[in-house]
């Protein structure tokens, strides 16, 4: 008998019976994303820190460039790690899935084409979208810790000790980010 119709899950609430298959899609999509959110972080990092702001456009260009870029890395990544542990190409669904995984990452652009699109055309500042954007970004990767520490079985100071962890690796980030302009 079939298993019943279920809603697809979102990857950061995967309902108690998913199965290890749905969790581990659901963990290579999140992964991706975070590189990615990061990845946005770190040219919306160093194009703020030029004394003058660049044009909302080219920060959209670039930021567009610079998420594709690293998704298509991913991308190849999955290929070659998988041709190398099993000796084979991918299947056409587990293809299917690398590319899932890779395009769902897209969806971090949004928050900051929406703010740069409105500089763009002169609704705000430059300087306004550039932060609006990183605020965005900054935030989900919050959310999705948030998330991630609220999920596990540990205890509240676990909890708070694991998130704290989370949050120091992600602000050690940014900051290397900005050392490197």
């Amino acid at each position: 008998m079939a298993r019943p119709e279920r809603r697809r899950p979102d990857d950061t609430e995967l309902p108690d019976d998913a199965t290890e298959e749905e969790r581990r899609a659901a963990g290579d999509r999140l992964r991706e994303r975070i590189y990615a959110t990061f990845t946005a972080l770190a040219v919306l990092v160093a194009l703020g820190s030029h004394a003058e702001t660049p044009r909302a456009g080219d920060v959209l260009w670039t930021l567009v460039i610079s998420v594709a870029g690293v998704l298509l890395a991913g991308l190849a990544s999955d290929l070659i790690s998988h041709m190398i542990v099993h000796n084979t190409l991918p299947s056409s669904r587990e293809f299917r899935h690398m590319v899932a995984v890779a395009s769902r990452a897209l969806t971090v652009l949004g928050v900051p084409a929406i703010a740069l699109g409105l500089a763009a055309f002169g609704v705000i500042e430059n300087g306004t979208a550039l932060r609006i954007s990183l605020i965005a970004l900054i935030v989900s990767l919050a959310v999705i810790a948030l998330i991630a520490v609220r999920r596990t079985r540990l205890s509240f100071g676990k909890r708070l000790l694991a998130l704290g962890a989370i949050v120091a690796l992600g602000v050690a980030v940014i900051l290397l980010e900005q050392l490197a302009h």
